[in-house]
């Protein structure tokens, strides 16, 4: 069990592919995220405008309105910040296995 000052453990915890497999797709589910978000939004601003030109909303005062839209802007700020997360951890993964790398180039020498 013993072992000399030039043997080193060279290998790793973890396969590369799948750490770029997780990476990439990270990368892809950010993007579908963004574009339900989107779609959310602008479905629920047509669904609102129709509304009140229908005179659905027409008994409702300023603040009323105001809050409604208001509920229905902030939605899509969740999946702002899950798209950032989401692409914050993929490029977090990659840098990860960038500085492993380097660390091992740099015991070879």
């Amino acid at each position: 069990m013993s072992e000399s000052k030039n043997e080193k453990f060279m290998g790793t915890y973890f396969d590369r592919d799948a750490v770029m497999k997780v990476s990439r797709w990270g990368e892809i589910l950010s993007w579908v995220v963004v574009g339900v978000y989107a779609v959310d939004l602008v479905a629920a601003l047509a669904v609102f405008v129709l509304q009140y030109f229908r005179g659905f909303l027409g008994h409702m005062g300023f603040s009323d309105a105001f809050t409604t839209v208001l509920y229905i802007v902030e939605r899509p700020f969740r999946g702002i910040v899950y798209f950032v997360a989401l692409q914050a951890i993929s490029k977090a993964l990659l840098i990860l296995m960038d500085m492993e790398d380097n660390t091992r180039r740099a015991a070879r020498r």
